[in-house]
């Protein structure tokens, strides 16, 4: 098969389509076809290899995995024999990134319950576009106790995946939304339900002297104590990515340095009842995905490229 592989660490220069051997998926696998993958953070930090702190999870000199990618969007070409929920011809989608990634190329196995049924007026694209943003999204706006009506609620880096999904579904708990990103997103951002928007280059939205019910943030790299002086008495920050200094701060310190707020780190757990939330709010209407570009498998390299570059909104999807 053919699919997009490196075996250094370094530029998206270093992305290679190759022909390497098929997968064959183990007794609770399956193999799917792939028709769609996009681009999330992970996949940017594996082929830099940095932040250095992740190499020791994925590989200290070279890469553990030399084939990258989370999201997945295909149809199930075989199963393992113990596979009982999927059979050959099924359309799925899922987040593989706790399988050993490896959604940049034409197969790839995972676990079964790493996937969900994929609705079938649901394109691949969007489908492959779901998955790990919508799950952090979603599972990031209900920790402790969830967002609810009449909330403040700001979400910092809300242009991605992530905080496109948030928006959404936030709107439609009736939550009160504010975003915070570069001043070219904000005009979409308010079309998809914000209430509020803040450029980042011109104010910095832990010193405006606001207070919010829950701070949902993408890129955490700030204080405890800005973060504190953001949040109303109660309230809830909810960290879904950031520098490793801050998520160990607010791993490890916040808990017992912060007591009048409850500061925590999101622990991102793909699972198929989740993909199935999403996939039923999606045929309700009450959610899209937002696609700013999409690339066939051959061009992965300029697509890591305008990944990097940070200008998009939405998602960033590769087709196959």
């Amino acid at each position: 098969m053919k699919a997009i592989v490196y075996h250094q660490y370094g530029s998206p220069d270093i992305l290679r389509l190759e022909e390497v051997k098929r997968p064959s998926p183990k007794d609770e696998e399956v193999l799917i076809k792939v028709k769609a993958t996009s681009i999330n953070s992970w996949d940017w930090d594996l082929v830099l290899g940095k932040p250095y702190a992740y190499r020791l999870l994925f590989g200290l000199f070279k890469p553990r995995y030399n084939i990258i990618g989370s999201d997945v969007a295909g149809i199930v070409e075989a199963v393992g024999k113990n596979v009982t929920y999927f059979k050959p011809g099924d359309e799925v989608f899922g987040d593989i990134s706790g399988t050993g990634f490896g959604a940049f190329a034409e197969y790839v196995c995972t676990h079964e319950s790493k996937l969900a049924f994929k609705p079938a007026t649901l394109p691949f694209e969007e489908a492959a576009a779901i998955p790990q943003a919508g799950v952090l999204a979603l599972q990031g706006l209900r920790s402790n106790g969830g967002v609810e009506a009449g909330q403040q609620l700001l979400i910092n880096g809300a242009g991605g995946g992530v905080g496109t999904f948030a928006i959404q579904m936030a709107k439609l708990k009736g939550a009160k939304i504010t975003v915070v990103d570069k001043g070219e997103k904000l005009d979409f951002l308010r079309s998809l339900g914000a209430d509020h928007v803040i450029d980042f280059l011109k104010e910095d939205y832990t010193k405006n002297g606001k207070q919010y019910d829950m701070v949902l943030d993408v890129i955490a790299k700030r204080s405890l104590s800005d973060y504190k002086r953001s949040l109303k008495r109660g309230g809830t920050f909810v960290v879904v990515g950031g520098s490793v200094s801050m998520l160990l701060k607010i791993g490890l310190i916040a808990p017992w340095a912060v007591k009048s707020r409850k500061m925590g780190l999101l622990m991102h757990t793909p699972n198929r009842s989740d993909l199935e939330i999403l996939a039923e709010m999606f045929e309700k209407g009450e959610l899209k995905p937002i696609i700013d570009k999409v690339y066939p498998l051959d061009e992965a390299s300029e697509a890591m490229k305008y990944f990097g570059e940070g200008k998009f909104i939405g998602k960033v999807v590769l087709t196959v």
